[in-house]
């Protein structure tokens, strides 16, 4: 298996020259699940960043929980400010996944404490955010403050999740953090489909009419 991109800080050093000083980048976590929210994270990071930490910053996705809880902890500490938006699974059935994804992105730069200049966003262009932005193909991997976007993103939910399988026992989402793993998916078919289950996506859209 490669070794995981190491993403740099081209984006963010040709937005500084054209004079841009508060780049945020963002990211989601939890688009692709069954259940739960998607949210989320938006980040301001100053320039010359010092620290081990900078070089092992990631794709949330190919970090350790461990390391990336580590990571979460320099990031928000050393930020400029960071954000995070979170939409239910009740808007995600009823908006679409896309729409709801940037709308938690929207509220992600809302909740940011200084206005954002320019917006670096994994994949995605947010056109009800009236800001310059640039949506990148795999920014995660590649852009550094998406990367560190992606990782609060990415431990945010992982912690909702974790307090939502204390109110839902038997679902073990602190476990599988509502992906549709063979774990989530015998859970489902034992006990049925709970309130923060995504009921439009597949395949729970087809088993909603029988549990």
């Amino acid at each position: 298996m490669p070794a995981a991109i190491c993403p740099g800080w081209a984006e963010e050093k040709q937005l500084w020259e054209q004079g841009f000083s508060a780049i945020a980048g963002l990211d989601e976590a939890g688009r692709g699940c069954l259940a739960g929210p998607v949210v989320a994270g938006a980040v301001i990071m100053p320039p010359r960043l010092k620290g081990d930490w900078v070089a092992m910053v990631r794709d949330s996705k190919v970090l350790t929980p461990e390391k990336r809880e580590y990571l979460y902890c320099h990031i928000v500490s050393m930020a400029v400010s960071f954000g995070v938006g979170v939409v239910d699974n009740t808007q995600i059935d009823c908006l679409g996944i896309a729409p709801a994804t940037r709308l938690a992105m929207k509220q992600a730069v809302e909740h940011l404490d200084c206005r954002p200049d320019f917006l670096l966003v994994d994949y995605l262009k947010l056109p009800d955010i009236p800001l310059p932005q640039k949506g990148i193909v795999d920014g995660d991997a590649l852009c550094f403050s998406i990367a560190c976007a992606s990782i609060i993103a990415k431990v945010s939910r992982d912690r909702l999740m974790c307090e939502l399988d204390a109110t839902y026992p038997g679902y073990h989402l602190a476990k599988h953090k509502g992906y549709g793993t063979a774990l989530h998916m015998e859970c489902i078919s034992q006990k049925g489909i709970s309130p923060i289950h995504r009921r439009t996506f597949a395949p729970l859209k087809s088993m909603f009419d029988v549990i």
